[in-house]
């Protein structure tokens, strides 16, 4: 067992995933028999008639495809105390709570000893890999993360989010120290109940223990990048707390102020250093490895709604590499990253094929929108059928279906993935965007990806003044006739009206979608319209989603807010400072 293990044996890993990936579709059909065997007699499987069977093709052939919408009614029921069989072999105790960015409010879904025993394997493949390239001794971790607080449902189970599940398991910080992560925080840091003081306290660890970190992380890139812009303001104040060995008046929670007194003594020689470091920095490039000179790398996951924070990640790491994490969601992991020496941009995952049941739902790719738009329309349109995860075909794009030994069957997940490649019979998947996040009016069809390169094209305009893009989002605005985008900005600085306009229209124009382009030149889709907003929305935007009980952990910038976010919609609206439209179409 992985908590009698003083360091993790990364060749045994490593055998291990090379056995269970060459005959992917063996395993998989034992996974799915051993989900089923274990929770064959839930009332959810039972209404389906499966009658024991546990082959994959009576098994779709009975139990449909379901979105989250359709397990509400069993998961409440369940959150209210019920502690019937309703979803899984074993009652449910613990419930995990998404961050809510992507449709506007958290839902719950089932969190059991399975999943956090595929979370440490996932962990552990992805950690043998990354040490074959990037060793680490037995130094110290800075890591960014933070546990929200759990609270009670009705019925008396603990909610919270995922990684504050794993984060409070005993075998999470086995693990760790297993893999040679510790964190140099203490738990009261990471537990506290301030996330603004708990992320001071993360960066006085780290430059109390400065020589012994060998890696910077943090579940999503985007807490690193805030991490370290918080530090540009703070680090003064973080020298003068060295220099003196006095704790900084910000730091009110005892638990936190406790903990950090242990750790403080005055020690003007490494306070001198730091500030002599920061001074000598030019607008911060390479901070990360100026602080932490024994740095290998910076991990956390850098793919999809992330990767626009690569940019000003990599400023900050300078030479150090970046590498992203593994490829979950809150319903549970997926695949690990095996090829760590691959930038963000390019990364890959392969599918761990025994912690789960994966079925792929072909897209149609390549399609005259006007035509899928027709065909849509009509009686006869009917949904590609799920393939299996042996079946799926190199460069082709699928939606993700998992079944999982927490009562998830056939749950659409909703990502879409492009198969890369295959490391022995299991593929490796690209992250390519959110199905359900797309900017759409009638035949236009945008996704995350689409809008995150238009706002990479345009940034470009404002790179030129020294400038950048703090952070993103936009909004279908049908209110107006005809309908059309806005796409908010909080950039950091401030900007001419010219080059505004002309980002404005460079967004207009980077939406190369046919459905789009043909309907904004016949202007059955208005013109586009770009926001800028003060300094701090996105900051009001996190505080937001905090106070609905998200964790920073797992926060990620919804990169399109609908009416239904309405929350959201009026932080923004209510903070814009400037407004233009696009003349890219006359």
């Amino acid at each position: 067992m992985l908590e009698k293990m003083e360091i993790l044996d990364v060749d045994e890993v490593i055998a291990e995933f090379e056995e269970i990936t060459k005959n992917a579709e063996r395993v998989q059909r034992e996974t799915l028999k051993k989900i089923l065997e274990e929770n064959g007699f839930a009332e959810y499987l039972q209404n389906f008639g499966l009658n024991g069977r546990t082959d994959p093709d009576s098994f779709k052939a009975c139990v449909p495809l379901v979105t989250h919408k359709d397990l509400e009614s069993y998961i409440q029921r369940i959150m209210d105390g019920d502690n019937s069989l309703v979803l899984t072999g074993k009652p449910i105790t613990t419930m995990s709570l998404s961050s809510g960015t992507t449709q506007g409010k958290p839902k719950y879904v089932p969190f059991t000893d399975e999943l956090m025993d595929t979370t440490l394997q996932i962990y552990r493949t992805s950690y043998a890999f990354r040490n074959k390239e990037f060793p680490i001794s037995n130094g110290k971790a800075l890591n960014f993360i933070y546990s929200s607080k759990q609270s009670l449902t009705k019925g008396g189970l603990a909610a919270g989010t995922a990684t504050t599940h794993v984060f409070r398991n005993a075998q999470f910080k086995n693990a760790m120290k297993a893999m040679q992560s510790q964190s140099c925080s203490p738990d009261e840091v990471i537990f506290g109940p301030d996330f603004h003081q708990s992320l001071y306290c993360h960066l006085l660890c780290g430059l109390l223990f400065s020589d012994e970190i060998e890696s910077v992380s943090a579940t999503f890139a985007y807490s690193i990048v805030y991490a370290f812009r918080t530090f540009e303001q703070v680090w003064e104040e973080l020298c003068a707390d060295i220099r003196d060995g006095i704790l900084t008046s910000r730091i009110t929670a005892p638990s936190v102020k406790n903990a950090m007194s242990k750790l403080l003594k005055p020690n003007p020689e490494l306070a001198d250093l730091i500030h002599k470091k920061c001074s000598g920095l030019s607008n911060w490039y390479g901070l990360i490895p100026e602080l932490f000179p024994n740095a290998k790398y910076i991990y956390g996951i850098m793919t999809g709604s992330m990767e626009p924070y690569i940019k000003k990640l990599r400023h900050y790491a300078g030479d150090l590499p970046l590498l992203t994490g593994d490829y979950g969601s809150s319903e549970g992991w997926i695949a690990a990253n095996v090829n760590p020496q691959l930038p963000p941009e390019l990364a890959t995952y392969a599918v761990l094929p025994h912690i789960g049941y994966f079925e792929f739902i072909p897209r149609r790719g390549n399609v005259d929108p006007l035509e899928q738009e027709k065909e849509e329309s009509t009686f006869f349109y009917t949904e590609p059928k799920p393939v299996g995860l042996t079946e799926v075909k190199l460069d082709e794009e699928y939606e993700i279906v998992i079944t999982n030994f927490a009562g998830l069957y056939r749950y659409r997940l909703g990502d879409v993935v492009k198969v890369t490649g295959f490391h022995n019979s299991t593929p490796e998947l690209k992250f390519v965007c959110r199905g359900n996040l797309m900017l759409t009016i009638n035949i236009d069809k945008n996704t995350e990806k689409d809008l995150q390169l238009a706002v990479e094209a345009a940034a470009m305009l404002i790179a030129e003044e020294k400038l950048e893009v703090v952070d993103f989002t936009s909004h279908v605005d049908v209110s107006t006739d005809p309908g059309h985008y806005v796409i908010f900005w909080e950039i950091s600085g401030q900007a001419s009206e010219e080059v505004l306009q002309e980002c404005c229209n460079c967004l207009d124009r980077s939406f190369v979608d046919a459905g789009y382009v043909s309907s904004r030149k016949v202007n059955t889709i208005g013109p586009l319209e770009l926001r800028v907003v003060h300094r701090g929305t996105f900051q009001k935007i996190l505080e937001h989603y905090l106070g609905l009980g998200a964790a920073v952990s797992q926060f990620k910038t919804p990169r399109c807010v609908g009416l239904t976010n309405n929350k959201v919609l009026q932080v923004l609206c209510n903070n814009v400072a400037q407004s233009y439209f696009s003349t890219a179409f006359g």
